[in-house]
């Protein structure tokens, strides 16, 4: 046989990969603390153990259900062929309902609405479309974790201000003074408050909303929280208070969604609302919708529980309201009883966020909490913190069994680890 054939007939050898594929540097500080422990309990759980978990926001892991109306009329968008793409903003009965919404929060200044999969996409969109290189947000600190991968995605450098602790969680107007920059594009509130269950009083909305005309500020609102307002009584609950009802006059998205005050978080249905002066906002609202369009469009037959939502019975509210609020004074009574931790009492959504008097890392304090007494909280670094505090969070919606159990685990934790001070 020629010795050319013997050649061209030798299998080709496939080229190998000898680099490591590597992330992109900018997502170096990406952290999602809630879920991060994921890793230590499932070491528990895989030992036998039953975790009891005080770490997810997610009503449905517990005796809430998500109301009957409104997964009907999911199902009935589903059986009537609603399952292609919706338009990009959201389909108009949605929108229509969520400026009827916008009106009822006394927000008078509106000039769109849209929907997206989740608050968080909101979130992701609004950022995404204000904010340049070697520009900044202000974010609270402690904050929802979302918001510094948001920012730590886009390459955007962490602007954090300070919440005072001493002041009910209120935000510190000198630290946000401080960190403003002629860069600073933005600045966040989560009002309720996520971890802290803090509110914001209208004075305080107030001096916000002055400083963000002085400085020409975005003021993002995350309301996802506000009909889960927790009175100190049995009184009736107050109602909440939108920041852009306060400034209607300040560039404002408002944040909201299914996820909390309608117990649908799987269904991933959020929206913004976008109000201020219309001529300040109409090119941001453009850029906004550049990216709503390249992204198709939110869950389809889920948007069709928006109007029935937002307009339909709201019953089910007062007995969440009902277990929450009792559940809040549980979880307040047993801080204020239990040696080495104290806790701004929470008035919103269904987080506290003791403080907590320890000679080592509230990370070191959740991961060896989960390993010895099987109970999940989240360390209070993983949403921020000043620097000498330790904290961690408490999600109170179990049952008040669950969570008394939970809370003689800790303390007994505690006063093993720690000693009685």
């Amino acid at each position: 046989m020629p010795l050319v054939q013997s050649v061209e007939m030798q299998p080709l050898m496939p080229a190998t990969q000898t680099r490591e594929i590597t992330a992109a540097k900018r997502l170096d500080n990406v952290r999602y603390a809630i879920r991060d422990l994921a890793c230590v309990a499932d070491e528990v759980i895989q030992q036998g153990h039953k975790i009891l978990p005080l770490n997810i926001g997610d009503p449905l892991n517990f005796d809430f259900q998500t109301p009957p109306h409104i997964i009907e009329a999911v199902y009935k968008a589903m059986r009537d062929g609603k399952n292609g793409y919706a338009p990009s903003p959201g389909i108009p009965e949605a929108l229509e309902a969520i400026r009827g919404e916008a009106v009822r929060k006394g927000i008078t200044t509106v000039h769109d609405v849209f929907v997206t999969s989740g608050a968080s996409e909101a979130v992701d969109v609004c950022i995404s479309a204000l904010v340049n290189p070697g520009e900044d947000i202000l974010t609270p600190k402690p904050d929802y974790p979302l918001y510094s991968a948001v920012l730590c995605k886009l390459g955007i450098a962490l602007n954090a201000y300070d919440l005072n602790e001493d002041d009910a969680w209120q935000p510190e107007l000198a630290d946000i003074e401080r960190k403003l920059t002629s860069r600073t594009r933005g600045i966040v509130l989560i009002n309720p408050n996520n971890p802290t269950g803090s509110l914001c009083s209208q004075q305080m909305l107030e001096q916000i909303a002055e400083i963000a005309r002085r400085h020409n500020l975005v003021v993002f609102s995350d309301e996802i929280y506000d009909k889960l307002i927790l009175p100190d009584s049995n009184e009736d609950t107050a109602p909440h208070l939108a920041f852009a009802a306060v400034a209607p006059d300040v560039p404002c998205i408002t944040f909201g969604g299914m996820s909390k005050n309608y117990l649908a978080p799987g269904w991933r249905i959020g929206w913004g609302i976008v109000s201020g002066d219309a001529a300040a906002v109409k090119p941001y609202v453009e850029g906004i919708h550049r990216l709503l369009r390249a992204r198709l469009c939110a869950n389809h037959p889920e948007q069709y529980a928006i109007k029935p939502a937002l307009e339909g019975p709201q019953d089910h509210l007062i007995e969440v309201r009902r277990k929450l609020r009792s559940r809040r004074d549980l979880t307040q009574k047993w801080c204020e009883s239990t040696p080495r931790i104290g806790c701004v009492t929470p008035r919103g959504a269904f987080y506290a966020f003791p403080r907590i008097d320890i000679p080592e890392s509230d990370e070191v304090f959740v991961k060896e909490l989960i390993r010895q007494k099987h109970v999940m909280v989240v360390h209070g670094s993983g949403f921020g913190q000043k620097p000498g505090t330790q904290h961690f969070r408490i999600v109170f919606l179990p049952d008040e069994k669950t969570l008394s159990t939970a809370y003689a685990g800790i303390a007994e934790f505690i006063r093993q680890r720690y000693g009685e001070r």
